[in-house]
């Protein structure tokens, strides 16, 4: 299972509530779930290129960083500026029941899914009950029993 803690985020929020300042959008959106197995994660980087993308691994979290450049604007007066840039980070604590060894990742139409596979051992199985014979034994042992 995938673990989500941002010490930060109710600070953040904390602080635009008393500021009265509106929250700005998180600049790594982010969905995960399960399926079939695994947990996929979608983060929404559009126009950022594949190759500013950076996935690291270390002691079960997962980093994301990526890059996006500022546009190029010279000799001309900026009107308003709302796309974020520069670089984005954002962290997932992966639990032990995940294959951190089986990560794939792909990037596709502004969108990085992520999947992490369910380790083998965690997922859930079926146990068979086997029949001891128990019952049929005491039976077969108060049949032989002679009457009184």
């Amino acid at each position: 299972m995938l673990i989500r803690t941002d010490p930060f985020r109710e600070l953040d929020r904390l602080t635009q509530q008393l500021l009265g300042t509106t929250a700005r959008p998180a600049a790594m959106p982010m969905d995960a779930y399960e399926s079939d197995g695994s947990f996929p994660i979608r983060l929404d980087l559009p126009g950022i290129a594949p190759e500013s993308i950076d996935l690291n691994l270390e002691q079960n979290v997962l980093t994301v960083k990526a890059e996006r450049s500022a546009p190029e604007i010279e000799d001309r007066e900026m009107v308003v500026a709302e796309r974020p840039c520069g670089v984005f980070s954002r962290q997932v604590f992966l639990g032990e029941t995940l294959a951190a060894d089986r990560i794939e990742a792909d990037y596709d139409a502004g969108v990085l899914t992520i999947r992490i596979p369910i380790a083998e051992q965690a997922k859930p199985r079926k146990i068979e009950i086997t029949n001891s014979g128990g019952a049929s034994d005491l039976r077969r042992e108060a049949a032989a029993l002679p009457d009184v």
